[in-house]
Parts: C-alpha cells; structure tokens; sequence
C-alpha cells in the first residue's frame, strides 16, 4: 500500500469520526433544544396559571370592595330616609291641632305631678297659653309655675322647685323612645 493509499485511508477514517461527531452533536443539540423548549412551556404554563390566580384575586377584591362601597351607600341612604322620616313624625305631631296639645299637656301634667309636687313647667313658645290654662284650671297642678319657654316640638319639661330634679315629657322624647324601640321594625317595613 503507497503513501497515498494511507493518506486516503486516513482522511476516509477522519471524515467517518467527523461525520459521527457532528451526527452525535446534532442529536445532543436536539435533546438539549426539546428540553429548553419542554422547560418553556413549564415556566409559560406556570406563569399563565400564576396569571390567573392573580387576575381572579384581583377581581374578587375588586368586586368585594365594589359591594361594600354599595352595601355603605345603602345603609346611608337608608339612614337619611329614617332621619327624614323621624322629622316628619315629629313635625306631624307638632302640627296637630290645639285640642289635642291640650289634652296631652294635660295628661302630661298630671301624670309629672304625682313625682314633683311643685314646681316649673317649661313648654314651646306655642303651647304657653295652653299650660297656663290648665294650670290656673286644674287644682292638683297648683304647685306649678310656667317657666320659660323651651326648644322643643312639643310636650313639657318640668323641673323642681330646688332645681335637683327634672322630668322631660316632650313630644321627642316620646319619639326617641319608640323610635329606638321600633327601629328594626319601621326599616323592615321602609327596606324590605
């Protein structure tokens, strides 16, 4: 065998382990890509998945905050239309006519005086003359001074002679005690 012959032998040899090389490197390159590309789609599964789970958290405290800002409005609305609806009660008992003043001054008297025996009955700027007549009218209320007027819608505050005790009959106070006592009741009527 020449020289020749061995070069080409050798070359042939070379071109054989290069060929094999490059084919082992490619199928290496393949396996390495297939798995980056396998790890992508993890990470961008993942992601997306993360993504979603943000979003939905995102979206549920957003409507949570969104129905307590309603759920607040409401319940002010709804206390405004109490308060309103107190007002008029109040301005509805304050514009019935002079006889039933009368008759509720009266009772409202009588009633005070069995715990104050004497002393000062504070009454609205309206109902002045109206106290003033039944206590110049009615005996058992003798012991009884009109006062100054009060600020009040209705009803009397009478107050002892010594100043240590007082009692409020005003219409408000009435009002405010069975408002309170029947609030659930009127705002499931108003509400329901």
């Amino acid at each position: 065998m020449g020289l020749e012959a061995v070069v080409n032998e050798i070359r042939e040899k070379g071109r054989k382990e290069v060929e094999a090389v490059r084919t082992e490197t490619r199928a290496e390159v393949e396996e390495i890509l297939k798995d980056a590309q396998a790890r992508a789609a993890e990470i961008k599964l993942s992601a997306e998945e993360e993504a979603d789970r943000a979003a939905t958290h995102t979206i549920n405290q957003e409507a949570s905050a969104a129905n307590l800002v309603v759920k607040r409005q409401v319940l002010n609305a709804q206390k405004t239309l109490l308060d309103q609806v107190y007002s008029a009660s109040l301005a509805a008992v304050g514009d019935l006519p002079a006889e039933f003043h009368e008759k509720a001054l009266t009772d409202l008297l009588k009633r005070a005086a069995k715990e104050i025996k004497k002393g000062v009955v504070h009454a609205n700027e309206r109902d002045i003359p109206a106290v003033e007549k039944i206590l110049g009218g009615t005996k058992s209320l003798s012991g009884y001074t009109v006062g100054e007027p009060a600020e009040i819608p209705g009803g009397v505050i009478i107050e002892s002679n010594d100043g240590e005790l007082q009692i409020d009959y005003s219409y408000s106070t009435f009002l405010d005690e069975i408002w309170e006592s029947s609030l659930k009741d009127a705002s499931d009527i108003l509400f329901a």
